[in-house]
């Protein structure tokens, strides 16, 4: 590897929790500023969903944890403080890498009790997030599950899925395979605020492109939407528009929500970047995480009608795919209400 010489010492370097998780070096590097990879050895790679979840997948795989796309909302932030790590910078900068991920999950595959239940990826932190480039996990957990005869689904807002792209093809051919993009945002400058470290809207459309020529069915997490600032009908139309020209077949939407540190996080950058809408949230959210039943409704009546124009699925009362938030490594999150267009 090229980082050699770019390593820390555990004293200097790696935060206190990384001990619990195997920790084995960190490594910083030119190409990656302002980014701390901290390499661990885990001791399992499936994670167990719990049964009160409601979610239509029983086990995830999550390669990494925190996440380099910085999404000021994202909803795993709280999972870094089981690393005694901080929800916010930290989650950004702060990438605790699986290195032995896909070793350990073939060994778990090759369990006599295991009954090859469909396994999502993308539902803690994204797997093809710019680190993916360097240590290419992804390829190894696609061989495991597959040839294991494991049905799997992914979620990302990563362009590097494209790589991957012949490999999952080849996949699709033995087990049930299924792919999705996330894309909440269609304004590129708004993306930039919101989403400072992701693709831009332009690869993600041409992203999705590329999934559905290869043969797949893409659907598309348009979610969340932020209130104030994308549940524009201008927006929103715009958007799925531009989803459904890519080759979609279907999307998901539901607004934000704000659970843990995550709303704290988000509210000091509204406050920041967009003072006159905190009273609006204030009222919206109230001490919370959840938006009002109200609004909603109106959210989703004002979806559909664009999802119809578009000529994309609705189906209400099911996930797309098991695309939606999940169970984290450092334990179960509350997933919340969706709503499938």
């Amino acid at each position: 590897m090229r980082w050699q010489g770019q390593t820390l010492d555990a004293e200097d370097g790696a935060l206190p929790g990384l001990e619990r998780a195997g920790f084995v070096r960190s490594v910083q590097t030119p190409e990656f500023e302002g980014i701390t990879f901290h390499e661990v050895l885990c001791k399992s790679a499936l994670n167990k969903v719990p049964g009160e979840s409601k979610l239509p997948f029983d086990w995830t795989v999550n390669p990494m944890r925190g996440c380099s796309h910085a999404c000021r909302y994202c909803f795993a932030r709280s999972t870094h403080e089981y690393l005694d790590l901080d929800a916010g910078r930290d989650f950004d900068s702060q990438i605790v890498v699986k290195t032995n991920v896909a070793a350990v999950l073939r060994k778990e595959l090759a369990r006599r009790s295991w009954r090859r239940d469909p396994v999502a990826l993308g539902t803690n932190t994204d797997p093809y997030q710019r680190a993916e480039g360097r240590y290419r996990l992804m390829p190894g957990i696609i061989r495991a599950l597959t040839e294991s005869g494991t049905p799997f689904s992914i979620l990302t807002k990563g362009t590097l899925l494209r790589r991957d792209l012949p490999l999952l093809t080849l996949a699709a051919q033995e087990v049930g395979v299924r792919i999705g993009v996330s894309l909440a945002i269609g304004d590129p400058l708004l993306q930039k605020e919101i989403e400072p470290g992701t693709p831009s809207p332009k690869a993600r459309l041409e992203l999705i492109r590329a999934i559905a020529d290869a043969g797949f069915g893409v659907n598309v997490m348009v979610a969340p939407v932020i209130p104030y600032l994308t549940d524009s009908v201008a927006h929103l139309d715009g958007l799925i528009g531009d989803i459904a020209a890519a080759g979609a077949v279907g999307v998901t939407a539901f607004p934000m929500h704000l659970r843990g540190s995550t709303r704290g996080w988000f509210l000091s950058w509204l406050a920041t970047e967009h003072p006159a809408l905190v009273r609006r949230y204030r009222q919206l959210y109230g001490h919370g995480a959840y938006v009002t039943p109200e609004y909603k409704t109106w959210l989703a009546a004002r979806i559909a009608p664009l999802v119809d124009k578009h000529g994309l699925a609705r189906e209400r009362g099911q996930s797309v795919e098991g695309l939606a938030t999940a169970v984290v490594g450092g334990g179960p999150v509350r997933v919340p209400e969706m709503t499938l267009f």
